[in-house]
Parts: C-alpha cells; structure tokens; sequence
C-alpha cells in the first residue's frame, strides 16, 4: 500500500515511514532464542513528529489491520504505540522494559521539537549509566532551515547547525542526526549494532528535523529484510584467564563481588557453581542483588556505603576481590574505604574493557557466565579455609538477626518502612519484580532484602532518579505480563513523576504501586542531619511568617485524592497488618492498586556498617557543621586509591 517506487527494486515512503518499518524488521538472538529487539514504540507528539514518525506509526497499524492481522497483534511491518503522558516517564518504561528482557529487548522513544524532546535527556542519561539499550528517536529544526527559527528553536549564534538534540550527545552512546533522508541507510543500522551490543549499549539517540521525517524517498528493499543481531558471549583470552587464577589461587581471604552483569547475561547459575566450587563468599551490588539467593551458603549480601555488615566485615579484610559485572561505583567501594587489606588486589571480570581495568585489577575481558564457567574450570582443586568459611557464616547469621529486628520493630505510632519491606518481602513470590530507586529505600532496601532469584529485584541506583518507578513498574510489567510488578515511592518521589499512573490505567496494566509518605525527605534529611545540616529543607511544611522557613503547618497534600483523581483503585493501610491485608486484596485483583500507608520520616532505619564520601563545609559559624567536619575528617582518613 505504499506510494509506487520511482526505481526497480526500491519503495516509497517518508523517512518516519521507512524508520517505522525498519525498526519493525530488527531482532536479537542469544543462546538461540530468537526476538524482535523493538516491542513498541512510546511517544508523544506534537510539531516535529506528529506528521512523520507519528504518521509511520499510523499508517503501518492501518496496513497491518487491512491485511488482517488480528487485533492486539503486531504486524510484519509495525511497532506497536503506546501513548506515554512524560517524555522523561517514557524513556523510563523503555528502559524498565528492557531491563526485565536482560537487554535483548527495548522500546523506541519519539517525542516533539524543543522541550518535548530534552524532557528526554534525564532518561537518556539513566540508561547509558545502567548500560540498558533504549532508542530515542528526538525531533528537529527544518534541515531546510527556510522557517528558521522554528517555534520551540534554541538559536545558537555559534553555529546554526547546533539544537538543542546536541544535548544528547554527552549522555547517549551513538548520536546521529538525519540531515538528508539517505543517511538513515547507514545510520540506523549503526545504532543497531550499539544497542545490541552488552559492552556499548545504552541510549541511543538518532535526531530527526521535522521536514526530513516527512520526506518521501526510493528506499532499497533490502533495507527492510529481517535483520538478527547475536548477541555476543565473549569468552576469556587464555592468557587473561590464567593469569586472574593465579591472583585467585594465591588468596586467603577472597570475595566476589556480583553486579549487573551477571544478571544481564543470565549467569547466575554459573555464579552459584562458581561460589560452592570454590568456597569463596559473594556479595552484591544494587544491580547484582539476587544474581545469588540470598540464602545460599555463600552469599553474604550487600557490599558498600549502603550494604549488610556481613558483607562489609568480610570486604574489609578480604585480600583478592574478584569483581564480576560491578562497574564499582561509589557506593559499592564506600567511597574507597570498604576495601581495608592494604596488600588488597582485584580481578574483574566484564564484558567491557574500560570496567575491567579499573583498581589496577587483572583483568579478564569476557561475558559474564562464560568467564565464571572458565573460572570455575580454572580453579579446579582450589578452596577457602574451612574457618574462612565458618567466619563468613558467622557473619550472615549475625547480619540476618539484624534483618529480622528491622522487619518486625513493632515501630509506633507509624510504622518503620523497613516493617513495610519485610511484609513485601515475606508476601512477594520468588518471580514478582520489586521495583524502586531513590530515597532512603535503596539503602534499607539493599542491607535488608532477602532476593531469592535475579528477577525479583529491580533497583535502579546507577543514577538513582526519583520518578523512575513508576513509569518502569508499567515497563517491567509490559515486559512480564504474568508477575506481580510493585513500585515502592516515596511521597518526594511520587510528586515528581506521578503522569505515567494514566497510561498505566488507560492501557489497563497491573501494577501494584506502594506509596509511603512521610511527608519530607528520609534520606536526605538523615544526611543532612549528620552532615550538621540540621535537616534544613527536607520537610514537607508551610512557610512559617514568623520564622520566615519552611517549618510551619504540614502542607495540606492529599495524594490519596490525587491517585484517585488518575483512574487507580486506592487503598489505606494503618499499619503493617493493615497493608498486609492491602497487598493480598491488590494481589488478586486484575487492575492496578495503589497502597497508601504512612510511615515514620525518622526510621528507623538499618544500622550502617560503611561509610558515603559526601563532602562537609570546611568552614561554618554552626556548631552543628563544625561537628559534622570533624566526623567527616576521621571518616575519610582510611580512603584510598586502589593501585
């Protein structure tokens, strides 16, 4: 039904059109499983899209529903169009979507000229941090550049070939802009090969002018074949491997640290195989969490700033820590202090070269469950001390006694939210996806949660965005259809980012969002108290004419009203056995559920066991900041580069 070619062998569309059809025909293959890579597309539109890729959009559901393809179904030709109500909340789906596929999956993302498209660049940053593939498809200026300047255009006087889109170049992992409708033959191929590639992936950007989407071209047929992208499992150099074992077998008191990457490449059962060959504990990043269940014998739980004791007690002493997947952030190396052996070294294991190199470890280049499996063949005969072991256990148990007092305080008036996560963590089955990302949540989340398999825990802490559960609870959700997906906000959270409830409701999507409110900020109101910043501006509170701050009344915010107003079905728990019996009701209902419950903005929360560099004014007329920088002075002494 396309517009007859002008040559043999071509066919007529616009660039939208032809873009729309080509995203169509992609698909990834690992481990012989076969899949398109796009299983929709997110947009909303406006000037700049809504008569390009929005037209392609249309017109190929139009040519799928007259070759009678039946409804609900995707045709040869079309991605299906979900209409999003946030850029930024869309790029967040994606990539909720895409995280729960392992990566093999995503979404594309098309959003208007102008703001509608840098609504996107938070989202675009998120995902090239997390390395997960999300398409983001921003529109233009004219190319023609006859109406310049165009409504919603950034005129820059250093060059009229600069938009706003260029913003996206520092955040995206392949940038291109589609000047002339020809380069699209190889461009989108290109961007292609970095979304499905494990060591490059993340956002990739291709910038469409308004006027080039809608330009009608003779494309080759051939540019619409079914493409198969494999998807790699790099295998270890043998040299590499080696010489990683010989690091490993010189140990005492080794440790792994397990991150996304073994989640993403499905190596966890190599990981379990590994850790009862060898003996060696293995603890978690927020990424890596239930890549080994939590009650394995070897599993210790978190590591870092944010981590269980056990972990960190063992990490403090260790003398090889073998990274696998980890990109060692931060909070997983408590601001360089967890690692305390001052003869420590390290070998990392990851599929990117730039994550391998880093603390100076050995380092072996290979996906993750190939190299575990090498490793563990490697290390044949190789064992811990049976005390090493006993101390590691010792550890857990003492660590798990901890748990259990956190999720059963019997914390009044308002519950602890920590007694909400150990009723979620009791009640959730081994397959439901916990979702969340920012607050104080992550950090009790990360010391608390007992993951009993890699799917159940999605915590998004590469870039820790508030506003990303929810929009990714409905992406998780796309993804797995037939789990339990629960998005835990907080109040702070949920203001920022709420618009994505509508598509949730209008699509008919069954999530189950908990909403704690405490009206303020937890987290960073507990850092500001201990930083001797007295929690100053983390309270949800009337402007006080007397004072002339932020501490008056409560603000009259009824986000229960608000929830409602989206279509949701709200329920009010008081307490921990109230929402007990909230969840079952949302459990087994068919639409999506909002539980409200109140809870403590004080805690308490689980007792730290490392330490956050986050940097106290050196200078300060408050006692309470001088206080805090001399805490910060001895805190900081046992920091280090790791060489």
């Amino acid at each position: 039904m396309s517009t007859p070619a002008s040559e043999p062998g071509t066919v007529r569309l616009t660039v939208g059109q032809a873009l729309v059809r080509f995203l169509a025909h992609q698909h990834t293959e690992r481990d012989d499983v076969t899949q398109r890579l796009f299983a929709g597309a997110f947009g909303i539109f406006g000037h700049g899209n809504v008569a390009g890729v929005g037209q392609g959009l249309l017109q190929a559901h139009a040519e799928a529903e007259a070759a009678g393809v039946p409804a609900g179904e995707a045709g040869p030709d079309e991605l299906p169009y979900y209409l999003a109500r946030n850029e930024q909340g869309m790029v967040h789906a994606a990539v909720g979507y895409a995280r729960t596929r392992d990566r093999l999956q995503t979404f594309a993302c098309t959003a208007s000229i102008g703001p509608g498209s840098t609504n996107m660049i938070t989202g675009a940053a998120l995902a090239t941090i997390d390395h997960i593939p999300v398409l983001l498809l921003p529109s233009d200026v004219f190319a023609t550049r006859v109406p310049d300047p165009v409504l919603q255009q950034l005129e820059h006087p250093g060059g009229p070939d600069v938009t706003v889109n260029d913003a996206f170049r520092p955040v995206s992992r392949y940038f291109d802009r589609i000047w002339r409708p020809e380069q699209l033959l190889t461009s989108a191929p290109a961007a292609m090969r970095v979304l499905t590639d494990p060591a490059e992936t993340g956002a990739v950007t291709i910038a469409l002018p308004q006027d080039v989407q809608a330009e009608a071209f003779d494309w080759p047929v051939e540019f619409f074949r079914d493409r198969v992208w494999h998807v790699a499992r790099p295998v270890p150099e043998p040299a590499a491997l080696e010489r990683a074992a010989a690091v490993i077998r010189s140990a005492e008191r080794p440790l792994v640290v397990a991150g996304g990457g073994v989640v993403y490449s499905a190596a966890s059962q190599a990981l379990r195989d590994f850790a009862a060959a060898t003996g060696i504990p293995v603890a978690d990043t927020q990424a890596g969490k239930g890549a080994i269940a939590w009650d394995h014998p070897q599993a210790v739980g978190g590591v870092g700033a944010t981590g269980a004791a056990s972990a960190n007690a063992l990490a403090a002493t260790a003398d090889v820590v073998i990274g696998v997947g980890t990109r060692w952030t931060d909070f997983t190396t408590a601001s360089h202090t967890a690692f305390r052996n001052p003869d420590v070294r390290f070998v990392n294991l990851n599929v990117a070269a730039f994550d391998a190199a880093k603390h100076a470890g050995e380092m072996v280049v290979a996906d993750a469950r190939e190299g575990l499996r090498a490793l563990t063949q490697a290390l044949s005969g190789y064992s811990t001390s049976e005390e090493y072991r006993a101390e590691a256990a010792q550890e857990v148990a003492d660590w798990q006694e901890v748990t259990d007092r956190c999720y059963h305080l019997g914390h009044g008036p308002l519950p602890a939210q920590t007694e909400i996560f150990g009723a979620l963590n009791e009640l959730m089955d081994d397959e439901d996806i916990l979702i969340n990302a920012a607050g104080s949540m992550p950090g009790d989340l990360q010391a608390l949660w007992r993951a009993r398999t890699p799917a159940q825990y999605h915590l998004e802490y590469g870039y820790s965005c508030m506003g990303y559960e929810i929009p990714a609870a409905m992406g998780a959700k796309l993804a797995a259809p037939d789990r339990e997906v629960v998005a835990i906000v907080g109040d702070g959270t949920y203001q920022m980012l709420p618009q994505e409830l509508a598509t949730i409701v209008s699509e008919r999507i069954k999530v189950i969002v908990v909403l704690l409110q405490n009206h303020g900020f937890a987290s960073i109101g507990a850092l500001s108290e201990s930083h001797g910043s007295q929690r100053f501006g983390t309270r949800y509170r009337m402007r006080n004419p007397e004072t002339g701050l932020l501490d008056g009344d409560s603000v009259p915010l009824d986000l229960v009203r608000n929830a409602e107003s989206f279509g949701l079905e709200v329920l009010v728990a008081k307490g921990v056995e109230d929402f007990k019996d909230a969840y079952r009701t949302a459990a087994a209902g068919d639409g999506p559920v909002l539980i409200h419950v109140e809870t403590d903005l004080y805690g308490p929360n689980p007792p730290g066991s490392a330490w956050w560099d986050v940097p106290v004014s050196g200078v300060s007329t408050l006692d309470s900041t001088r206080g805090a920088r001399a805490e910060y002075d001895r805190s900081r002494a046992p920091q280090r580069p790791y060489l």
